[in-house]
């Protein structure tokens, strides 16, 4: 569990530069891109496998539902 959390934080890494899903997959790109965008663009892409992770927490009750389930999907 602890290995998908992991690798579902260090793809969130790439969201914010606008780079393709690096690890993650399109569903979670797609679910989760906007949210990233409109939370959490202040973080520097070099913040820290959880900084992206730690915002989408942070703002779950105002992340969309796409995003939400996919947080929840992979332990989150």
């Amino acid at each position: 569990m602890k290995i998908r959390v992991v690798a579902f934080s260090l793809a969130l890494l790439s969201l914010s530069g606008g780079a393709a899903f690096a690890g993650g997959t399109k569903e979670q790109d797609a679910a989760c891109r906007p949210d990233v965008r409109k939370f959490c663009h202040k973080i520097a892409p070099d913040a820290g496998d959880g900084a992206f992770l730690s915002c989408l927490q942070e703002n779950r009750a105002k992340l969309s539902k796409p995003c939400r389930e996919m947080l929840e999907s992979n332990g989150v």
